[in-house]
């Protein structure tokens, strides 16, 4: 009886390759995927910490009413620079007024990051 030495052809082998190749180029998309989500991510908290900033120190400013519309400025946070802009709209309500507060990561982008708004009143004199 002859015993016969049993392995893989070369075509078994190469379409398991050829299957792990897939898997590899899958796996890498969605790591990929993964990390710009996380970026983009990250990038949409801090901007939105810009945000609350300024519209924070919107309301604490009690010397300007109305306040300033159209008002900008950059500011430093977690490693990079942010631009922000103020936008003050009239409310129904002539004691009220609609502050809303967009982030940009540079000064040129056209859509900004976020944008967040609050409704300061007037103070009492």
């Amino acid at each position: 009886m002859m015993n016969k030495l049993r392995g893989f052809t070369l075509i078994e082998v190469m379409l398991a390759m050829a299957v792990f190749a897939i898997a590899g180029v899958a796996l890498m998309g969605a790591a990929q995927n993964n990390f710009d989500n996380l970026s983009r991510l990250e990038q949409k908290t801090v901007a939105n910490w810009v945000a609350s900033n300024q519209l924070t120190a919107a309301v604490l400013d009690t010397k300007q009413w109305p306040p300033k519309n159209n008002r900008k400025g950059e500011v430093e946070m977690a490693g990079s620079k942010w631009y922000w802009q103020q936008k003050v709209e009239r409310t129904q309500d002539s004691a009220l007024r609609s502050v809303t507060i967009e982030v940009r990561a540079t000064v040129d982008q056209e859509k900004p990051i976020t944008e967040m708004t609050t409704f300061i009143a007037r103070p009492n004199l």
